[in-house]
């Protein structure tokens, strides 16, 4: 599947503005993160693309969610590395993340609520603005983007990154897409 396809896919299944916008985020965060591993950012950035796919149907079933999106990926031909990340990205499910993309995936998709929400509370709205002393700052705040569990973002370590490095690459990733994503 090429980048296009997924793209288009993503628009078809995808209605929310907001959740798209998180998707690019995503997809910009594991395109990055391939390159500081020395993988394929356009196979990285395929499983980011399209990690959420089912989330328009399935999003009042955690335990439904990601399952779905990965089986449908399977039966249109993504190769099982993309599918796999896609389906253990969801902590719901408690399964093994034994990939670096998989660990990748499931580390950076609250990362970049965190980084919305760091951009969100300056005033100019912009990434631009956001720096990474600022968001580690936030980071220890519990009132502060509560959606973006800490925990799984700590599981950068898994990749042999430290939080510091984690977010850098992930702020740097999404400044690069800050007009796509409004920010």
């Amino acid at each position: 599947m090429t980048r296009d396809e997924a793209y288009q896919l993503m628009l078809e299944k995808v209605q929310n503005q907001n959740l798209r916008k998180h998707i690019l985020a995503v997809e910009a965060v594991m395109r990055r993160l391939a390159l500081r591993f020395g993988e394929d950012p356009e196979r990285w950035g395929l499983a980011g693309l399209l990690h959420d796919i089912d989330y328009d149907t399935t999003k009042d079933d955690p335990a439904r969610h990601s399952m779905e999106g990965a089986d449908m990926l399977a039966g249109m031909g993504l190769d099982l590395d993309i599918v796999d990340a896609v389906r253990v990205h969801n902590e719901h499910h408690g399964l093994p993340r034994t990939t670096t993309m998989a660990k990748a995936l499931h580390a950076c998709d609250p990362l970049t609520g965190l980084i919305v929400a760091a951009a969100l509370i300056r005033p100019e709205k912009k990434l631009a603005i956001v720096d990474v002393p600022f968001i580690m700052n936030r980071f220890g705040e519990k009132g502060f983007a509560r959606g973006a569990n800490r925990e799984t973002i700590k599981h950068c370590a898994d990749l042999g990154l430290s939080l510091e490095e984690f977010i850098g690459l992930g702020l740097e990733a999404m400044k690069g897409i800050s007009g796509e994503i409004g920010l």
